[in-house]
C-alpha cells in the first residue's frame, strides 16, 4: 500500500470529528488535500459546514469543491482545525511547515478549540527531528537572524545545517505571507520545548514549525485503517 492510501484511512476516520454547523480550520499540504476533497464530497451531499483555510492553495481547492469559506476577520474562534503534520512523537508535538504554511497554519489551530492531525504512519516518531524544522523569518536582516538561530540551538545541543528553502535553483522560496523559510537539519530535537522558547525569542523569526500544547488528536493512517494517539 502507498502513503497516499494510509493518508486516506486517515482522512475517512477524521471525517467522524466533524459534525454540522462546525466552523473548521483547513490545513494545508498533501494530506490536508485529500481531507479537504473527502470533505467536499460530504459537503455536496448537504453537510453544513464552514471553513477557514490556512493557505492560498488550500483555499482554492476548497472554493472548487463548493466548501463554504470565510476568514478569522469574519470568525475569530473556531470549533476545530484538521491539518497534516511532516513528524510526531508520543507527546503530540508537531513538526509543520514543509508545505510552507507554517504561520497561517498555527494561527488558525490556535484559533480553534481543537486540532486534529492526520498523518501516515511513517510521520510518527519517538525522536523529533529527522524531518528538518521550518522556521519562517523577515527577509530584512535574514543572515544576522540565522545566525541568531545557530547560537540559540547550539546552547541546547543541536547542530546541523541550515538552508534556505528554494522554490527554483537560486529563486527563494516565499510564504503566502511574504517571507523566507530556512529549513534546519539538526537530525534530533531532544528538547523541542526549550528549542521553541529560544526561537520566540529571536528577532526576525516570525514562527517555526514546533506545534506544542496545541494538537489534541492524530489520526494515524496504516495499511490496515487508521487509529487515534490522544494527548
Amino acid at each position: 500500500m502507498n502513503s497516499d492510501e494510509a493518508k486516506k484511512n486517515a482522512c475517512l476516520l477524521a471525517l467522524d470529528y466533524i459534525r454540522p454547523g462546525m466552523k473548521l480550520g483547513l490545513g494545508t499540504g498533501s494530506t490536508a488535500n485529500i481531507f479537504i476533497e473527502l470533505l467536499g464530497q460530504r459537503v455536496s451531499h448537504a453537510l453544513d459546514v464552514v471553513c477557514v483555510p490556512t493557505s492560498v492553495a488550500s483555499h482554492d481547492l476548497a472554493r472548487d469543491l463548493g466548501i463554504a469559506l470565510t476568514t478569522l476577520e469574519e470568525c475569530p474562534q473556531l470549533d476545530l482545525t484538521v491539518d497534516g503534520a511532516d513528524e510526531f512523537d508520543n507527546d503530540l508535538i508537531l513538526i509543520k511547515g514543509g508545505g510552507g504554511a507554517l504561520l497561517r497554519e498555527k494561527i488558525v489551530a490556535t484559533a480553534s478549540k481543537a486540532m486534529v492531525v492526520i498523518a501516515d504512519d511513517s510521520k510518527h516518531v519517538t525522536v523529533l527531528g529527522k524531518f528538518p524544522l521550518p522556521i519562517e523569518v523577515v527577509p530584512f536582516g535574514e543572515v544576522s537572524t540565522v545566525i541568531a538561530i545557530t547560537r540559540a540551538a547550539e546552547k541546547l545541543g543541536m547542530k546541523g545545517r541550515i538552508e534556505l528553502r528554494k522554490s527554483d535553483p537560486g529563486t527563494p522560496f516565499i510564504t503566502d505571507n511574504g517571507n523566507h523559510i530556512y529549513d534546519c537539519h539538526f537530525d534530533a530535537l531532544k528538547t523541542p520545548k526549550q528549542l521553541a522558547l529560544a526561537l520566540n525569542a529571536i528577532a526576525g523569526v516570525v514562527e517555526h514549525g514546533l506545534f506544542i500544547d496545541i494538537a489534541t488528536a492524530v489520526v494515524i493512517g496504516d495499511h490496515k485503517g487508521a487509529h487515534v494517539l490522544e494527548r
